[in-house]
C-alpha cells in the first residue's frame, strides 16, 4: 500500500461523493424517505460499495472500483407517487436481474438486443429535465449559482473529474458569505433503518426494469470498457453477481442500486497510481476504506444540503448530471437509423408521463421500442 494508492483512492471517493450525492438525496426526498432513512440510504450504499469493491479487487487481482447508480438516482428522483417501501421493492428487483444478467447468459443477451441508441434515448430523457432546471436555478439565485458555473467551466479545462467538487465547494464558500446558517452542522453517528419492501406491479416496470436498464448501460457497461481500456479483463460475471446481491441486500435499508464505476474507476487505473500493474488491486482496498468514512459522515453531509440555498443544490444536481447527458446523447444520435426512435424514446422519457401508475421511463422504452421495430419491418 503505497502514498500514491490511498492518494487516488481518497480522490476518487470524494469526486463520486460530492459529484452525485446531491442527486441521491433528491431520489430519497422523491421517495418520501425521512432525515433518518436517507442517511441510512446514504449508509447502506457507501458501505456497500465498500465491500463490493473490497471483495472483487481482492478476489479478481483486478483494481474494480464500484459506484452508486447516478442516471439510477436521477431516474428515482424524477418519479412521484411511490413509496418508499414500494421503492425498495423495484431496487430488490433491480438488484436480482443485475445479478441475473452475470449468471444467467440468455438473459445478457436479450438486454443485449436492446438498441444502445434506444437505450440512450432513455437514459438521456431521464437527465434532460435535471440539466434543464439548472438555468432556473442561476436565475433564481445569480449571485452564487452563476459564479459556481463560472468555477465548473473553468476547472473542467484542467480536470473534469474534479469541476463538480469545486463547484460544490465555490457554492458552500457563496452561501457562507451570503449568510447561511450552517452552525447546526455536527457528527452524528448514522445507524441503518430497515424498511420492509412493497411489491407493486406498476412500481416494478416503471422503477425497476428502467432501473436495471439504466444501471446496466450507463454504468456496468462502460465500467468494464475503462477497465479494458487500462489493460485489465474486467471480471464481468463475478462483478454481476456481487453487486446484484449487494444491491439486493443494500435495498432492505432504502439503498438503490451499486455499479462499476466508469469515470472514477480512470482515477484508479493509471500507472501514477502504482507502477506495478499487478499490484495496482489494492487501490480497491484504499478506496473501501474511503467510502466507509464517507459513509458513516452521511448525516452531516445531509445536514450541509438542508441548510444550502435550494437553488445551489438545484445547480450542483443539473452540473454533475451534464457529463452523464453528452454521453447519452452522443449514444442516442450515434446510429442513424436508430436516431428518431432514440428521439421519441428521449421525448416521452422526459415528459414525466405516467400512465396507469407507470413511469414515464417505461413508456419511453416501449415508444422507442415499437418504432424502431415498425421502421425496420419498412425496410
Amino acid at each position: 500500500m503505497r502514498l500514491s494508492v490511498i492518494s487516488a483512492a481518497v480522490v476518487a471517493a470524494l469526486v463520486g461523493y460530492a459529484a452525485s450525492v446531491a442527486i441521491v438525496l433528491a431520489a430519497a426526498l422523491a421517495l418520501g424517505a425521512t432525515s433518518a432513512q436517507a442517511a441510512s440510504w446514504l449508509l447502506a450504499v457507501s458501505l456497500g460499495k465498500a465491500v463490493g469493491s473490497a471483495v472483487l479487487s481482492w478476489q479478481s487481482k483486478v483494481p474494480v472500483v464500484l459506484a452508486w447508480s447516478t442516471p439510477g438516482a436521477a431516474l428515482i428522483a424524477a418519479t412521484s407517487g411511490i413509496s418508499l417501501a414500494e421503492g425498495v421493492g423495484a431496487f430488490i428487483l433491480a438488484g436480482a436481474l443485475i445479478a441475473a444478467t452475470g449468471l444467467i447468459r440468455p438473459l445478457g443477451a436479450l438486454v443485449a438486443r436492446i438498441p444502445d441508441g434506444i437505450a440512450a434515448g432513455m437514459l438521456a430523457g431521464v437527465l434532460l429535465p435535471f440539466c434543464l432546471k439548472g438555468a432556473g436555478a442561476a436565475e433564481a439565485l445569480p449571485g452564487i449559482v452563476l459564479p459556481m458555473v463560472a468555477v465548473f467551466l473553468v476547472v473542467r479545462l484542467v480536470s473534469p473529474a474534479l469541476a463538480v467538487l469545486a463547484s460544490f465547494g465555490a457554492g458552500i464558500v457563496l452561501a457562507l458569505i451570503g449568510g447561511a446558517d450552517l452552525s447546526g452542522l455536527g457528527l452524528s453517528a448514522p445507524v441503518l433503518v430497515p424498511v420492509l419492501p412493497e411489491f407493486r406491479l406498476s412500481v416494478i416496470l416503471g422503477l425497476g426494469v428502467p432501473l436495471y436498464l439504466v444501471t446496466m448501460a450507463s454504468q456496468n457497461l462502460p465500467g468494464f470498457a475503462t477497465l479494458r481500456a487500462a489493460g485489465y479483463e474486467p471480471p464481468v460475471v463475478p462483478a454481476l453477481t456481487v453487486t446484484g446481491l449487494i444491491s439486493g441486500v443494500t435495498a432492505f435499508f432504502g439503498a438503490h442500486t451499486v455499479s462499476m464505476a466508469a469515470i472514477t474507476a480512470a482515477i484508479c487505473l493509471g500507472p501514477d497510481v502504482h507502477p506495478d500493474k499487478d499490484r495496482r488491486w489494492v487501490v480497491g482496498l484504499a478506496y473501501a476504506g474511503a467510502w466507509v468514512v464517507l459513509g458513516l459522515l452521511s448525516p452531516t453531509v445531509l445536514a450541509l444540503l438542508a441548510a444550502l440555498p435550494g437553488p445551489v443544490v438545484v445547480a450542483l444536481v443539473a452540473l454533475a448530471l451534464l457529463s452523464p447527458l453528452t454521453g447519452a446523447l452522443a449514444g442516442a444520435f450515434a446510429a442513424p437509423d436508430q436516431r428518431f426512435a432514440a428521439t421519441l424514446t428521449l421525448a416521452v422519457t422526459a415528459s414525466g408521463v405516467a400512465a396507469f401508475g407507470i413511469g414515464a421511463a417505461f413508456w419511453g422504452l416501449v415508444a422507442g421500442l415499437a418504432v424502431f421495430r415498425l421502421e425496420r419491418f419498412r425496410r
